[in-house]
This record gives structure tokens, C-alpha cells and sequence, in this order.
């Protein structure tokens, strides 16, 4: 049986006692049917991760015990991802894959054919660490509040940024960019792409041959980015 991975924001160090969310002594406790007595290892970015055992457990509280540090903290590449506002499903199958995939900053954005105008961030967030849980990783993305597309890019810092435009004479992703700009399920209008083509610090770049689906085009850029200079190439 697999040792659950739990997300902690408190200081972690061998022999403290760290108490549970509510969330996490539910899961814990109701679905995966753990009590005290039982294994369970804590992490986060700051501190590692460490063994711990689970010392109290009921239906919303719940502590553990920490024992030997087991992972130190270790950096992870600046990875963003940009992407215009997709459906619930789509959204949320989004942010775990790019959590899997190593994006450390997820934002959405509205465009001018963007399909939804809100989304639940505090889920998505939740997601997010769910699948750092799963993945291994010791760091938990960022998911930053839904901006409209034009205020995201005027408050860009200039780090290159390329941008998926799959209808233009673009050339193929490449380079060393650590971020990447996907947009909606119907694509850019003209006007956005002609916007985005004249700020110096973005590159209009394509996904190969196909027209790829808004998530698809995410995750397939993000493999590419990790690929050419992230930590899959380490």
C-alpha cells in the first residue's frame, strides 16, 4: 500500500506536530481509510519532505508527527503557463496535467473568444496540490486570479513569452522561454495576435501540422518547453 503525500504550509522539521486541514484529515481518514498509527509523508517547497506518522484522525481534525527529512528542498525552473479561460472539465483536467508537467504559475486569462468568464480558483488551487500529492513533486503551482488577456501582457515583466498560434506562418516551438501563452477554443482573433506580435518579449510559435485543442496545445507546449530546456533535459 502506497504511502499518502501530504502538502503542508507550516515549517516542517523532525519532531514537530503539524495538524491536519480538514480537508486532508477527511481524505485521509474517509476515503483512504488511514488512522493513527499510519504512515504518511509531509512536504512542501520550502522545507522537503518528511516521513511522518498520523497521531490523531477525525472527521474534519487530525495532527501529525514528523520524523527524518527524506527529500531536501530543491529549486524548481520557472515554468508559466498562460492559458485563456476553458470549460470546468477542460480547466480542471488542465491544471493537473501542467502540475504533473512542472508549471510553477498557472494563469488564466479572458480573451475575446474565451468561453467562460469565471472560474472557481480556490478548486483549481486545490487540484493543483492534489496532483503535486500524486506527481511527487515538492512544489505546488501557483493559480493566479482570472485576468482579462491585455492586462496580464502590459504587466509582464519581459521574459521572453511564446505564444501557440497555430493559424499563422509561424516558426516551430523552440529556444530556451520559460513561459507559454495558449488560447481559447476558438482560437485568437486577428486583432489579439496582431497585439501580441508587436510586444518584443513575445514569439509567435506553432504546435506542429495539427490544430491541437486548447488543452492539448497546453500540455503539448509545456512537454516541448520542459524538453528543450527545463529539467526533463537535466
Amino acid at each position: 500500500m502506497s504511502i499518502p503525500r501530504v502538502h503542508s504550509h507550516a515549517t516542517l522539521a523532525e519532531g514537530a506536530e503539524i495538524a491536519a486541514t480538514p480537508a486532508q484529515a477527511h481524505h485521509l481518514g474517509t476515503v483512504l481509510r488511514r488512522g493513527p498509527g499510519d504512515p504518511v509523508r509531509l512536504f512542501n517547497s520550502g522545507d522537503g519532505e518528511f516521513e511522518a506518522t498520523v497521531v490523531a484522525l477525525r472527521r474534519d481534525r487530525g495532527s501529525f508527527l514528523l520524523g527524518p527529512r527524506i527529500r531536501p528542498p530543491a529549486p524548481e525552473p520557472p515554468l508559466t503557463l498562460l492559458v485563456a479561460a476553458l470549460k470546468r472539465d477542460a480547466m480542471e483536467w488542465l491544471v493537473e496535467k501542467a502540475t504533473e508537467l512542472g508549471a510553477t504559475r498557472i494563469q488564466p486569462m479572458l480573451t475575446r473568444r474565451s468561453v467562460v468568464s469565471h472560474l472557481n480558483i480556490e478548486r483549481l488551487g486545490a487540484i493543483a496540490r492534489g496532483a503535486a500529492e500524486q506527481c511527487e513533486r515538492l512544489g505546488v503551482p501557483r493559480v493566479e486570479a482570472t485576468l482579462p488577456m491585455h492586462a496580464v501582457l502590459d504587466a509582464w515583466p519581459g521574459e521572453p513569452l511564446l505564444v501557440a498560434a497555430e493559424r499563422r506562418a509561424v516558426p516551430p516551438i523552440g529556444g530556451q522561454a520559460r513561459a507559454l501563452l495558449v488560447g481559447p477554443e476558438g482560437g485568437f482573433t486577428v486583432a489579439e495576435l496582431d497585439d501580441m506580435a508587436a510586444r518584443p518579449f513575445v514569439s509567435l510559435r506553432r504546435l506542429g501540422p495539427r490544430i491541437l485543442r486548447a488543452e492539448t496545445a497546453a500540455v503539448a507546449g509545456l512537454a516541448a518547453l520542459q524538453a528543450l530546456g527545463g529539467d526533463w533535459a537535466d
